[in-house]
């Protein structure tokens, strides 16, 4: 399956089940954006039930606006309190020591645009579950295609909430219970080397 999709924030487990089982991945970056979706926000399962950790952004135009286009505010103290939203979230989890020193740098460096922070992310992702996934970029903007699996639906926050998996021990769980389909990140500090295998063991409703 070739798979079509929008390069997110620390994309959630239903894209990684996209594109650990896809035959080839290609990413929109030719679309306008859109507020309201996963390309700036991420979810995490904190000590008070979920947590929207999202990216501030700047818009230069009134109107329509390319993805590829929109600035990160860095002006904001963003960084800073995403990092510490992770600590306190996952510090207890078993894996969270073993993967912070790779993750951290991400927090440290000031990216100008959300688009290529978010494949920084991808990237440092893919290392720590040691995934050779190689990925295209869209050249330009198709509202349909007949060659690839439409996901990128899955970048809105609405669209994407019948995906169930199965579940897996989360820190909080016996607080709250299983918090379904949260950022990669959930899933990477809670089962560590075995998230791949987790991943590929889920089915993906398309």
């Amino acid at each position: 399956m070739s798979i079509l999709l929008h390069p997110t924030y620390f994309p959630n487990i239903s894209y990684f089940v996209g594109m650990i089982n896809a035959e080839s991945i290609t990413f929109e970056v030719e679309d306008n954006y859109q507020k309201q979706t996963f390309r700036n926000r991420t979810s995490i399962y904190a000590a008070n039930g979920i947590l929207i950790l999202s990216i501030p952004v700047v818009f230069t135009q009134k109107n329509r606006q390319k993805f590829k286009d929109i600035k990160i505010a860095n002006e904001t103290n963003w960084q800073t309190q995403h990092w510490k939203s992770l600590q306190s979230a996952y510090s207890t989890s078993p894996f969270f020591e073993f993967y912070q020193d790779e993750l951290q740098p991400l927090f440290d460096y000031k990216e100008t645009y959300l688009l290529d922070f978010n494949f920084k992310c991808l990237n440092v992702i893919y290392d720590c579950l040691q995934l050779d996934l190689k990925f295209s970029k869209t050249e330009s903007y198709q509202n349909i295609t007949d060659d690839k699996t439409d996901l990128r639906h899955l970048a809105n926050t609405k669209l994407e909430q019948g995906q169930l998996f199965s579940a897996y021990t989360q820190v909080f769980d016996s607080k709250y219970g299983f918090k379904n389909n949260l950022s990669i990140l959930d899933l990477l500090f809670n089962e560590g080397p075995n998230a791949v295998n987790y991943l590929q063991s889920q089915k993906l409703i398309v």
